[in-house]
């Protein structure tokens, strides 16, 4: 395990915030040792979550040119026919992983092709799982052309404790299953817009990994 690059200024940045609290709380409680005990685990709880947040695990990467893999680490809470309007502009299959500040937060390419397609869109800090964070919320939409003709969109969306989506991803570039795309900071959700003839290989309430879980299959009729 490592941890990932955006983390650096974040993670020194809550250590001086929290070793400053820590000489306040020394001299405000300390004829109360109970007292500046259970704020001291506090801060130390805060900075251990911080760490956590922007670790990156090592993992075995599945490839494989006929499945799309989950972009994210988390729980799968919506699989529905939508109406894409953005790019598409047809019927597609939305699957939705939301991403607790527990989970890895890094984003990878689900599929192997080329980037057709980046746009970034401000917005409003919804909580991640309400269904208009979709399209209400902060966000970035992803395009990936796949060699099979097929094209998946990948939407990073901001939630209630997210401020910040960091997105890699240009137009023209090689897009290779399994490679870093991004990170969403505290608390997100992922979106994945697919063929309305993928064979989706999850339910909702499933617990998915990043690279790791396949959400779906594409048809191999086409």
């Amino acid at each position: 395990m490592r941890l990932h690059s955006e983390g650096y200024r974040i993670i020194l940045s809550v250590f001086i915030f929290s070793a400053l609290l820590a000489a306040l709380f020394h001299w405000l409680f300390s004829g109360f040792p109970i007292i500046a005990i259970l704020l001291y685990c506090g801060l130390a709880l805060l900075d251990i979550w911080t760490i956590s947040f922007f670790r990156v695990p090592k993992r075995k990467m599945l490839t494989n040119d006929e499945l799309i893999l989950s972009s994210a680490d988390g729980k799968v809470v919506a699989i529905e026919e939508v109406k894409e309007t953005e790019y598409f502009k047809d019927t597609r299959i939305q699957v939705s992983v939301f991403m607790s500040p527990l989970n890895v937060h890094v984003n990878w390419y689900p599929i192997m092709g080329k980037v057709l397609y980046t746009k970034y869109h401000p917005g409003k800090f919804l909580v991640a799982f309400h269904p208009k964070s979709s399209t209400e919320n902060e966000r970035t939409s992803i395009v990936v052309g796949h060699a099979n003709g097929k094209a998946v969109l990948i939407r990073q969306i901001a939630g209630f404790m997210a401020r910040r989506i960091i997105y890699y991803a240009r137009e023209g570039q090689q897009a290779k299953q399994c490679d870093e795309f991004g990170i969403i900071r505290f608390g997100s959700r992922v979106d994945f817009l697919l063929p309305a003839d993928v064979e989706i290989l999850v339910r909702i309430g499933d617990k998915v990994k990043g690279s790791q879980t396949p959400i779906a299959r594409f048809n191999r009729g086409h």
